[in-house]
């Protein structure tokens, strides 16, 4: 035998190295004298345009949205707290700007601003509350005599002989059921109390939140961004920010600015003995966008013309002019720094906020309109140019 043939031959009981290596580098468990057991090949991956993989994920998306959609629902009420509350701090955030300019910290910032809006607050209760009060009663009390005074009207006569709409609405108004009806009889009345209260005191512990943390909550928000985007993705949610501040602090300037001429208005015509809560009434309309100004001036007008008809034609003649002034000098004046919709885009979004969200809705809606304006018009638009 040659020598080659004696190397090559392994003795009995050996093992070959290559063996050893072989059975080593197989993949698997280790089995029981602590060797690799070999467990076989993987197999292909599953595929993703199979029948059974696409509708399987399929209907585990459906779902699952179909899940988020029924807890969104249902957490609506809170959803709607919290918008407010966001809306609120971007309005009261350029207040608080002010302040940092000056020298304070935020923080410090905030507790002057909340402050000082706790005290208007405090005060509007205790000086203007009740004045209102005792106005509206007296509005309430002289009701009966202005549906008497309707019936002398021939147009109203006729459809009263028809209809008997009179004495129905008279009936209904101060038959003492009319407040009871409206919010469910006397429990229903002190629940809605409670729950107003209620919403009141969470919108202002969130609006507090949202405001001295609204600095914090942008630039974690904005490193959600990847950093080649992250600047302009920051510019952009800056000037949202700023324009819904701006255009809360105008909303509030202009339903001002409607409450008081209206109130100087009735003092001037001789409804002084109505005019607080009618004019606080406008005011209170004219935030809500399109509709509301043209409202409150409907209900004084009604109520000067039960008064009195020539009061009642010197308020048409006020109110239409009031609002041109209102429309093409004080709002576009006011607003020229917040928001720039055009009316056709604002009457479709106030529309389309009013049908989903109620009055919350119509004021979201406006600087909402805007904010998508100004992204299609900087993100879009600018992409579409550069084709």
């Amino acid at each position: 035998m040659s020598t080659d043939e004696t190397d090559a031959a392994p003795a009995a009981g050996e093992t070959k190295a290559t063996d050893v290596v072989d059975a080593e580098e197989t993949p698997g468990d280790e089995g029981a004298d602590g060797g690799l057991a070999y467990l076989g090949e993987p197999g292909p991956p599953l595929d993703h345009k199979a029948p059974f993989f696409v509708g399987f994920v399929g209907a585990t998306g459906a779902l699952l949205a179909f899940w988020l959609l029924t807890n969104i629902q249902a957490i609506g009420n809170t959803l709607v707290l919290i918008l407010v509350s966001l809306f609120l701090a971007a309005g009261l955030n350029p207040a608080v700007s002010f302040f940092e300019r000056r020298g304070l910290r935020r923080g410090y910032a905030v507790i002057v601003v909340i402050v000082c809006v706790v005290i208007a607050v405090v005060l509007f209760l205790v000086a203007i509350v009740p004045v209102i009060t005792d106005q509206v009663k007296s509005i309430t009390d002289q009701a009966p005599t202005w549906f008497d005074q309707l019936q002398h009207n021939a147009t109203v006569e006729d459809l009263d002989a028809e209809y008997d709409i009179i004495d129905k609405a008279r009936d209904y108004v101060t038959g003492g059921d009319f407040v009871g009806t409206l919010f469910g009889g006397a429990l229903g009345i002190g629940l809605a109390v409670l729950g107003a209260l209620f919403n009141a005191f969470i919108i202002l512990v969130l609006t507090l939140y949202f405001l001295s943390s609204l600095e914090t909550t942008k630039n974690a928000l904005y490193r959600l961004a990847p950093a080649s985007r992250r600047d302009r993705v920051s510019r952009l949610g800056n000037r949202i920010v700023e324009s819904v501040g701006a255009y809360v602090s105008g909303a509030f300037i202009v339903a001002t600015c409607a409450g008081l001429s209206s109130l100087v208005f009735l003092f001037a015509v001789g409804l002084g003995k109505y005019a607080v809560a009618l004019a606080f009434v406008v005011a209170l309309l004219d935030v809500i966008p399109m509709i509301g100004a043209t409202i409150g001036a409907v209900v004084v007008t009604a109520i000067a013309f039960a008064e009195d008809p020539k009061i009642g034609l010197a308020c048409v003649v006020f109110y239409v002019a009031y609002q041109q002034i209102e429309n093409y000098v004080i709002y576009p004046r006011v607003m020229s720094k917040s928001v720039d919709v055009p009316g056709a885009v604002t009457v479709i979004a106030a529309l389309v906020g009013a049908a989903l969200m109620g009055v919350v809705g119509a004021l979201l809606a406006i600087p909402t309109a805007a904010a998508i304006l100004m992204l299609t018009r900087e993100v879009f638009v600018r992409r579409q140019d550069l084709r």
